[in-house]
């Protein structure tokens, strides 16, 4: 058999979110829901993965193209269906030399490497097979429709007949196939529009496949869960609800310390290390990381960050792309941007905000302080109401300031400057130029007392 390909249709606008977003990028615990999918696929179909595009297919391409670099992209310039999006895929799936392809919605978050695993088990020698789920409600879903257990097609809820079907059974189709491409090939063009959405439906093939004799197979997966798709601002809520659930009980039972945990909200992509102490109202998502004995506070939104061992993440505090070293302490309300990383032992206090910025060990800026493209050296002070001053209005400068130093409050250094080793400024100065090491600067104005206040009253 040739080159196996996964597919995954991620064209749809979603009307039901009510949202401009394409649906596929409406978020679960802070990812969109296309990379659950394309992490289920990634250990059978690393490589083969197909993208089939259409609504906001920039935007879907470069948030995907951000964790799945080596993903294919097909667009369906018109949204007329699924059965439509699989026919824009098909040449270049020929074109690759695969000869069966497993077509994925990417709206379905809560999906598993080891539910595709056991669905392919499913397979025989099927032509085209489809999974199924029990629900008490169908809701939405494509109903299966069997006579005396025998297998005769699918019907989307909008077309489905009580008259001519009797009472749905509550098995619905789960959205996931696996199909040859030379039914594909022989049974898209059969397929029509003539329904009361006005689409091609992949549905359909089903019932062509059974007339003609195709083996089919509808693989029965009972209530399973992980199948359930999304496609209203109620069951993205659901969904969610149920990973925080399980994320959050596989973090307990490693070891992790949750306090509050129905408030603590971690991506699977983040990783906890057991003996990590996290309290909620939290959030910690992306490709995070929290190491042992480390400890998130409470109201923290943690991002593309690495909290290293006996650091301590204080209340209120916000970090993305940052790099905290052991020991240090962060907040109660700090903020770290892309590029902050703090050096062992070294404090960022409150109201703090560093942008591609470095302290090193034991530095300290403790209030009311903003650091951008700056290094800050071991055991310096920056006192509070600090600012450097990089942006022109065009170009971004730095700021280089020595080790034991001393930056007295309300001091603005303007870049490019340089502060030396032990070197020392006044409260209150404005610093235009390099002070060399061991050296006091102090760029204010003389005070002067102009004798006694006169009554402006």
């Amino acid at each position: 058999m040739g080159i196996q390909a996964a597919c995954v249709l991620a064209a749809g606008k979603g009307t039901r979110m009510h949202s401009a977003k394409p649906k596929v990028l409406q978020t679960v615990l802070g990812e969109p829901m296309v990379r659950y999918v394309l992490r289920a696929l990634e250990d059978q179909f690393a490589g083969n993965i197909w993208l089939v595009t259409g609504h906001g297919a920039e935007e879907v391409q470069e948030c995907v193209l951000s964790f799945a670099p080596d993903a294919h992209f097909v667009l369906q310039k018109e949204q007329l269906g699924t059965g439509h999006a699989l026919a824009c895929a098909l040449p270049d799936l020929k074109a690759a030399g695969v000869e069966r392809v497993l077509v994925i919605n990417g709206d379905i978050p809560l999906i598993e490497s080891r539910v595709l695993a056991d669905f392919a088990q499913g397979l025989g020698d099927s032509d085209l097979a489809f999974a199924t789920i029990t629900l008490p409600d169908p809701g939405a879903y494509g109903r299966i429709v069997r006579v005396d257990g025998v297998l005769h097609g699918i019907v989307e809820a909008k077309d489905y007949d009580l008259a001519k079907y009797g009472p749905p059974s509550g098995e619905v189709n789960a959205g996931l196939y696996s199909i040859s491409l030379a039914l594909c090939e022989e049974l898209l063009p059969l397929v029509d529009n003539a329904n009361k959405s006005g689409e091609y439906y992949i549905t359909d093939l089903v019932g062509l496949a059974i007339e003609r004799g195709y083996r089919v197979k509808g693989i029965v997966c009972g209530n399973n869960t992980a199948l359930l798709g999304v496609n209203s601002p109620l069951e993205l809520a659901q969904a969610e609800a149920m990973l925080q659930k399980s994320v959050n009980h596989a973090l307990l039972a490693s070891g992790v310390l949750l306090h509050a945990p129905e408030s603590v909200r971690i991506s699977p992509f983040a990783a906890v290390e057991p003996g990590a102490d996290i309290t909620g109202p939290c959030e910690i998502t992306g490709r995070s990381r929290v190491c042992q004995d480390a400890r998130v506070m409470c109201n923290c939104v943690v991002r593309d960050s690495t909290i290293e061992s006996r650091a301590e993440i204080r209340p209120f505090s916000h970090l993305e792309s940052a790099l905290v070293h052991s020991e240090a302490l962060v907040g109660p309300y700090a903020r770290l941007r892309p590029g902050a990383e703090l050096g062992c032992r070294s404090h960022v206090g409150n109201f703090v905000e560093l942008k591609k910025t470095r302290l090193g060990e034991g530095a300290k800026a403790n209030h009311l302080t903003y650091l951008g493209d700056a290094t800050v050296g071991a055991g310096t002070n920056i006192g509070a109401g600090t600012i450097t001053c990089n942006y022109d209005g065009k170009h971004k400068f730095q700021t280089h300031i020595g080790e034991n130093a001393f930056i007295g409050s309300n001091t603005a250094m303007v870049a490019p400057v340089r502060v030396g080793d032990n070197a020392l400024i006044g409260a209150g100065s404005i610093i235009t130029r390099d002070v060399p090491d061991n050296e006091l600067a102090i760029a204010r104005a003389r005070q002067k007392n102009l004798g006694p206040r006169r009554n402006l009253g």
